[in-house]
């Protein structure tokens, strides 16, 4: 089994661009994705978002075995940690367009996890970003 660790935010559209490219991967049938939401506080369900559930038909519908885990944190951390805890073969996560100014006062959950990862990853943007 070849597992990927899917960071998933509220964007359904960047979501759906991450189903689509790991549906498109060789062997769908042997590939599991763990979607994971972080969320700020406690009180969050992961089975409720809009885009985890996007991506999920997605998946499925390509034969994918699919997890869901609503985590509390910082974002790219628990990614990272998740990919550890689960021992991933690889890193799904969403980029988009931003400007450098935007990137150092904002950060990057995506630039964080390319830099931080210690395994393959796939980063997938929705069209038009």
């Amino acid at each position: 089994m070849y597992d990927i660790i899917v960071g998933v935010d509220t964007d359904a559209e960047r979501a759906v661009a991450q189903a689509e490219a790991i549906a498109e991967l060789p062997g769908g049938d042997e590939i599991r994705a763990i979607l994971i939401h972080v969320f700020d506080d406690e009180d969050g369900d992961v089975e409720s978002l809009g885009a985890i559930n996007e991506a999920r038909r997605i998946l499925e519908e390509a034969g994918v075995e699919v997890e869901t885990e609503g985590i509390v944190g910082d974002p790219a951390i628990a990614i990272l940690d998740s990919a550890e805890r689960h021992d991933a073969d690889c890193i799904c996560v969403a980029g988009r367009e931003r400007s450098p100014a935007g990137k150092a006062i904002f950060g990057s959950v995506t630039q964080d996890v390319v830099i931080g990862a210690e395994r393959p990853t796939l980063v997938c943007s929705a069209e038009g970003e």
